[in-house]
């Protein structure tokens, strides 16, 4: 049968011979997979081998499986396959899976004797092919411009892909598909409630009315294995129902998509289905509406498999595999309506993915500007590298240790590898058990039961979980080197350096996290009362999260484990509660305090940076001398003199340069009510500065007796306060400069009887009915008839007078 590639194939060769690299866009069904590999061998555009990538281990295979087919042998000889675990090499063309390339292009980047690398069903926009991608684009252009280039795509968006690759040429294959008549539901469904039920009454009915194979789209092994208990009894007897999942042992995932030999069969499949596989006689799908996605999840710093509704781009492709080889029907189990909220693509992985992996890939590399069609989320990647530091895999530097090139070898996430790598064997089971799905769903928090639940049983652990949990661990152990042994809480506490809580005091199951974060386990928790913990499952609440898997710690292995990030730091600060600067040491382990003391000889310059703190929190003291230099200083300046800006929010501005060192004995709020800063402001001037403002500013006025009293320069003229009598002889206003004094003169009784900035005017004109009112009342003091002949005095008069 032609395919519908061939028509676009010339084309295709055309480019790749003129240009090296194409984009190749041709819908599911078209042949591409099976076609352009043998195509570009066919047309002998290069003597090396073609590597073609696959998102997914079945498709990988059976792909390989169909190309060697064509040309009348099996995998192995001219074709092979290339996947963890398992691999059977090809002489010309090697169809592998997406981590498989980056390997090989970290341990050999010149690709030697590879001609050819075909990035199939890009569109998925797998972390792996994104930087497989990158990567091999780098090459091309730094090292082996004779590289040829296909991306190989579905439903992406050819022009962004055709523009990161030097503006690649497009080639479109239209593809041929049969009508699929789509068919919504009346009602929505209660999305509150599992949707298994009413998908498997949806398939007994679409067996009635239909012909050909059902293909159900389901979001994960879960939901398979409950509507395939729920058909149980309700299909035709040559109803044959084939589960599909990424888990499953690879020969019942062929007989899913292998023809059945009579009847008709029931296909329950994940996303897997979707387009990088072909399965026979389908001509009915059942959409389920929803997919697994991977997305990095705080909770456990991992990636972890989400459920969300699927996209405009997944639907339609999940109906086109209704008209592959006739017409077909799609039950759609959502109404019409529903499809305006849903979006248009799937997200690229590496915008909401775990980066960690990434990042120590970019570090092995040597590079962090890579060409990547969406650049990694800055925040993200700069937490994965973080992470990646505190795991010793990246230098302060972001450079790779030798430890991270070990870390980055192991086919696991960096959290683990560097566990692995550091306690050995012993750690496999509980590696397998970290990067599983809990096998104990409702139980207690100690993460101790699941492990004794792999070892021994437990009749509350999910059975397949368990196994698949064993399995892991047995690959995972192998190369490994049996170390000095580890409790399991050490081990955790190696992967999850950022999750090690300490229980805040006197608060029963609330922690705070070494990362910085709180979590909080339910009251009454076999742990809730332990003073350490490594939590290794969090429900990523952002404020703080609920611990659902953790470890009691003993304070003696942490220390074992981290004595080298063990520190004590002294703490000098203000104290708004206790109006005082506290001084402590604390043992920190990141944010964990894990002893505090007093600290007596604190550094007298911190002590006094810290009460500044206080300073800005109470606001400017300043007693009235201080207040009477501020303002000599600010009248100067008003004249235009240079002098230092000495109003509130200058002086709180500069509180460092000018208070700071006259600080020395000042801890407390009471202290510094005491605290006189006249030195501290006349420090801000210089001596010629002071020389000036004692000139044209004096701080006092000496009276006719020599007395010396301070000038107030607070109001609209300068001003002192004066006894009458002190003044008497005074023939001349005082003045500073050519400004007068305000003279608030008083009785003897320290009561004013005049304001005056005119002292000889005041003789003439007020003091004769002054002098007449306090004759009356201070008989006993002196009030001569002309004040300007007589002599200043403080005394009363002599007895007899």
């Amino acid at each position: 049968m032609t395919l519908p590639i061939e028509d676009a194939l010339p084309d295709l060769i055309d480019a790749l011979r003129a240009e090296g690299r194409a984009v190749l866009q041709a819908p599911p069904g078209a042949g591409k997979t099976t076609r352009v590999p043998l195509a570009l061998l066919d047309a002998g555009l290069t003597d090396g081998k073609i590597i073609m990538l696959e998102p997914r281990r079945l498709a990988a295979r059976a792909a390989a499986e169909r190309l060697a087919e064509q040309i009348g042998e099996k995998p192995g000889q001219m074709v092979g396959y290339r996947m963890r675990g398992d691999s059977k090499a090809g002489s010309r063309i090697e169809v592998v899976t997406e981590g498989i390339l980056t390997r090989m292009i970290q341990s050999d980047p010149e690709l030697t004797g590879i001609g050819a690398i075909l990035f199939d069903e890009f569109h998925e926009r797998s972390l792996n092919a994104d930087l497989g991608l990158a990567l091999t684009w780098e090459i091309r252009q730094a090292l082996r411009d004779d590289l040829l280039l296909v991306v190989m795509s579905a439903t992406l968006d050819a022009a962004p892909v055709a523009a990161l690759l030097d503006d690649a040429p497009v080639i479109t294959s239209e593809g041929r598909a049969y009508p699929v008549e789509v068919k919504h539901l009346a009602r929505p469904l209660d999305r509150k409630v599992r949707i298994e039920p009413a998908i498997a009454d949806e398939i007994v009915h679409s067996v009635k009315e239909t012909e050909g194979g059902v293909l159900v789209f389901l979001p994960g092994e879960g939901e398979i294995r409950r509507v395939e208990a729920a058909l149980a009894g309700r299909l035709p007897k040559n109803v044959e129902v084939r589960p599909l999942y990424g888990a499953l042992p690879f020969a019942k995932q062929r007989a899913a998509i292998a023809p059945v030999e009579s009847g008709r069969k029931v296909v329950l499949s994940t996303s897997i289905a979707e387009t990088s596989l072909t399965i026979e006689d389908i001509r009915v799908v059942i959409d389920g509406g929803l997919a697994r996605r991977s997305r990095y999840d705080p909770s456990s710093g991992m990636a972890r498999l989400v459920t969300e509704r699927v996209t405009k781009a997944e639907m339609t492709q999940r109906a086109g595999r209704a008209g592959r080889v006739a017409a077909g029907v799609c039950y759609r189990m959502w109404t019409k309506g529903e499809e305006g909220g849903l979006q248009a693509f799937p997200p690229a992985e590496i915008e909401a993915a775990d980066l960690a992996g990434l990042a120590l890939e970019m570090a092995l590399w040597g590079s962090t500007d890579l060409p990547f069609l969406t650049p990694p989320p800055e925040g993200t990647l700069a937490e994965a590298q973080d992470l990646l530091r505190s795991l010793g895999a990246l230098d302060d530097s972001n450079a790779i240790t030798a430890h991270g090139r070990a870390v980055a070898a192991m086919p696991t996430h960096p959290r683990l590898a560097h566990m692995l790598l550091t306690a050995g064997k012993q750690a496999a089971t509980l590696a397998a058990l970290l990067a599983e799905r809990d096998p104990m769903m409702n139980a207690p928090t100690d993460l101790t039961l699941r492990l004794r639940a792999i070892q021994n049983g437990d009749a509350r652990a999910n059975h397949g979980t368990i196994e698949r949990i064993k399995t892991e661990a047995k690959r995972l152990s192998q190369g490994l080197e049996q170390k000095h042994s580890l409790s399991a809480a050490e081990m955790a506490a190696l992967a999850y350096p950022d999750r090690i809580g300490l229980r805040r005091k006197g608060e029963a199951a609330r922690f705070v996290l070494s990362g910085g974060k709180g979590a909080a386990m339910p009251d009454g928790d076999g742990l809730a009362s332990q003073r350490l913990i490594v939590a290794t499952d969090l429900d990523g609440d952002p404020r703080e999260a609920k611990v659902r898997q953790a470890l009691a710690l003993g304070e003696s292995e942490l220390r074992g484990l981290y004595a080298d990030r063990i520190r004590w730091e002294n703490h000098c600060a203000w104290s708004k509660r206790d109006r005082r600067v506290l001084t402590r040491k604390y043992e920190m382990f990141g944010a964990l305090t894990l002893d505090d003391r007093r600290w007596d000889d604190a550094d007298p310059d911190a002590v006094a940076q810290a009460m500044l703190d206080g300073i800005r929190e109470m606001g400017l003291r300043l007693s009235g001398a201080a207040r009477r230099f501020r303002a000599r200083v600010e009248l100067l300046r008003e004249g235009g003199m240079d002098l230092p800006a000495m109003d509130d929010d200058s002086l709180m501005a500069t509180l460092d340069d000018w208070l700071l060192p006259h600080l020395d004995g000042v801890r407390s709020a009471e202290d510094w009510k005491k605290f006189n800063p006249l030195e501290a402001l006349r420090g801000m001037l210089d001596w010629n500065q002071m020389q000036m403002l004692d000139r044209e500013a004096p701080a006092h006025f000496t009276t006719p007796l020599g007395r010396k009293l301070p000038i107030d320069y607070d109001g609209e003229l300068p001003q002192i306060t004066v006894r009458v009598q002190e003044m008497f002889g005074v023939t001349r206003h005082p003045t500073v400069g050519k400004t007068p004094i305000r003279v608030t003169l008083l009785s003897p009784g320290q009561k004013p009887v005049q304001v005056t900035a005119d002292i000889p005017g005041f003789w003439v004109n007020s003091y004769p009915d002054v002098r007449k009112d306090m004759r009356a009342q201070y008989p006993k003091h002196p009030w001569p008839e002309d004040p300007r002949e007589a002599d200043p005095t403080l005394r009363a008069k002599p007895r007899g007078q």
